[in-house]
């Protein structure tokens, strides 16, 4: 316990964030192991997918910047801001690369088949499709972050 009263109180803000990022990656590799049926390491530090681990992290430090400065300090409006921000992109500029990439990659694909043998270099070339959330998504990364915030205590 003591080592983690050092670790919380080193940087109580980052760590707690850190924490809320932990958290989320972790749940969202078992979610998508539930989901998919076999383990897929690259959900641990990939983005996309259930919980969002960027909004459980900016939501973490929102609660974690609003119990040790205050809500009324400049910090706590920092990380306000900045989790609307990620959250915002998220769900928005982010998802929309993703659904774009699904049909390039569709596009690339059929397009493949025909040209495979005068484009060999082409022939494994994919765009990452998870890579935004849907507002659920951001959703279970807010409550996590928020979790996180409220339960690890100020040392």
């Amino acid at each position: 316990m003591e080592w983690l009263k050092e670790l919380y109180s080193w940087n109580y803000l980052l760590s707690v964030s850190l924490t809320g990022w932990l958290l989320a990656q972790i749940l969202k590799t078992i979610i998508n192991f539930f989901l998919i049926g076999h383990f897929d390491l690259e959900r641990m530090w990939g983005s996309g997918g259930m919980p969002s681990s960027h909004s459980a992290t900016v939501c973490a430090l929102v609660i974690a910047a609003g119990r040790t400065a205050g809500t009324h300090s400049a910090t706590f409006a920092l990380a306000f801001v900045l989790a609307i921000i990620v959250m915002y992109d998220a769900m928005g500029v982010r998802r929309e690369t993703g659904e774009q990439a699904k049909i390039l990659n569709r596009m690339l694909t059929d397009w493949m088949e025909a040209e495979a043998e005068r484009t060999p270099i082409l022939a494994d070339k994919k765009l990452k499709e998870m890579v935004g959330h849907t507002p659920f998504e951001v959703l279970g990364g807010a409550i996590v972050g928020i979790a996180v915030g409220f339960v690890i205590p100020i040392f």
